[in-house]
């Protein structure tokens, strides 16, 4: 009589990554999508987010900026009819340049992700109190 193979170990669960792999990999997921579109970021995702919080976060925010920009760039291909696409698209993808090098950068400065377009301090309408002041009651 043979004996049935001893039962299999389950998976070891992947070890969490050290704070500059886990800085490399954010910084990689924002610049993934200058060359790779979205599919940088989503690979960076799907393989590392339960090993860091910090890459989970970056690499989610650099795919929904990316599919983002997909978006803005297919409103424009209707409008280059009318011309006005053209100049869009354009500016589109200089926007989505400019965004992703300067989010890669604050990542691998351990900053958070989304604070590349958010105004510094507590009050989000900070920013809006210089332009139109409140009105003081006499």
């Amino acid at each position: 009589m043979t004996m049935p193979p001893p039962p299999q170990p389950p998976y070891a669960v992947a070890p969490p990554l050290s704070p500059q792999d886990e800085k490399l990999w954010a910084t990689l997921a924002h610049l993934g999508g200058i060359i790779f579109s979205p599919w940088g970021a989503l690979i960076i995702y799907l393989v590392f987010r339960e090993r860091g919080p910090f890459v989970r976060a970056h690499s989610a925010a650099a795919l929904n900026f990316q599919l983002t920009m997909i978006i803005a760039s297919l409103i424009c291909i209707p409008l280059m009819f009318v011309f006005i696409g053209f100049i869009l698209l354009a500016a589109v993808g200089v926007y989505a340049l400019v965004i992703e090098v300067v989010a890669a950068v604050k990542a691998n400065q351990e900053g958070e992700p989304g604070a590349v377009v958010q105004p510094a301090g507590d009050d989000p309408f900070r920013l809006l109190s210089r332009v139109a002041p409140a009105k003081r009651p006499r």
